[in-house]
């Protein structure tokens, strides 16, 4: 069963804890899963988790640890979720000499990785222009220079924790924990996260649920197989996905499958894959160059035709067009 790949990044002068207790959590869940307290967890795959610097040297963090990566940035690839660290005080020192790092993330993200970022390490994702025209937080006393620094970034003052798309960003460390609470929900299903979440602290799902913000997504439901299925289609949207098989997975008959998804959400299983792909498709097209052919094979079709109307039966233009409009709003100096 292949391994579900989590790198943290380590910087210099960087709050351990936003490292170290992520991984804890991460690999409690994982010990977790291992005494099967759930027949999902038992089928779950392993998680491997690596710690990379810029260029695989030790870095001194702000307590004083002197850290031994496993190894250079450029040696990890395929990452299912990456951590970015929060730095003390001022991290544009750091930035400006971080190019590797950027365009690392860049690379990770195109792929389709997770990337989570804490305190002042959310300027990593600022700066590579992954913020660019959506929400994010940062460090409170960061608030002010952040909002300066990037000003087509949407700062959400008012949140510790938040969403757009593949991309998080947490206000503190204790905001990370919430945060990663909800990341062992979706690798190892409700039960190991809630383990996790009363051996760490019982209050988390609370401040997680109360405190973010996140892009609308489809209405709350109580079917909680159906929201097991959604998060594995956001997950494996890249994958050639057979909705007999999706069925066949998670224990249902297609027409059941299909029956229950629609009860909780209004949509089919297959149309609510096809929104997440176009979404992500949107974004690409928007913050990346990549070519058309490229983006959908990243999103999961074969036939670039059959993805060019589709598109346009959702959003009513091409995604050549679309391209051009957003990045016309995007980058206008007008």
């Amino acid at each position: 069963m292949q391994s579900t790949n989590i790198t943290f990044v380590l910087l210099e002068n960087m709050l351990a804890t936003s490292t170290t207790l992520p991984s804890e959590m991460l690999l409690a869940a994982q010990s977790a899963a291992s005494k099967a307290l759930t027949v999902n967890a038992q089928n779950t795959p392993p998680i491997q988790i690596r710690t990379a610097s810029l260029t695989g040297e030790p870095v001194l963090t702000r307590s004083g640890l002197r850290w031994q990566p496993d190894g250079a940035l450029h040696e990890f690839a395929d990452n299912q979720i990456i951590y970015i660290p929060g730095l003390w005080r001022n991290p544009r020192p750091l930035i400006k000499k971080s190019q590797a790092l950027l365009d690392w993330l860049k690379q990770e993200y195109q792929n389709g990785a997770l990337i989570s970022a804490v305190g002042t390490g959310c300027c990593f994702l600022a700066e590579a222009g992954l913020l660019d025209g959506k929400a994010a937080t940062t460090h409170w006393h960061y608030f002010d220079q952040f909002q300066k620094d990037y000003p087509l970034v949407q700062l959400k003052r008012q949140y510790f924790i938040t969403q757009a798309g593949n991309l998080y960003c947490a206000a503190s460390v204790n905001s990370l924990a919430d945060l990663t609470v909800h990341f062992i929900q979706r690798l190892f299903g409700k039960e190991i996260a809630n383990h996790v979440e009363r051996h760490f602290s019982h209050e988390i799902r609370r401040a997680y649920e109360a405190s973010g913000f996140f892009e609308k997504e489809h209405s709350n439901h109580p079917d909680e197989d159906i929201t097991q299925i959604q998060i594995w289609l956001q997950d494996n949207y890249h994958r050639d996905i057979v909705m007999t098989q999706l069925a066949e997975k998670f224990g249902m008959s297609t027409r059941t499958l299909n029956r229950r998804f629609k009860a909780a959400l209004g949509i089919s299983p297959l149309d609510f894959l096809q929104e997440v792909r176009i979404n992500i498709a949107k974004d690409l097209l928007k913050t990346t160059n990549l070519s058309i052919n490229e983006i959908v094979d990243k999103v999961g079709y074969q036939d670039t035709g059959f993805f060019t109307a589709l598109f346009k039966k959702h959003l009513a233009t091409t995604p050549i067009a679309y391209r051009e409009t957003v990045r016309a709003k995007l980058f206008s100096t007008t």
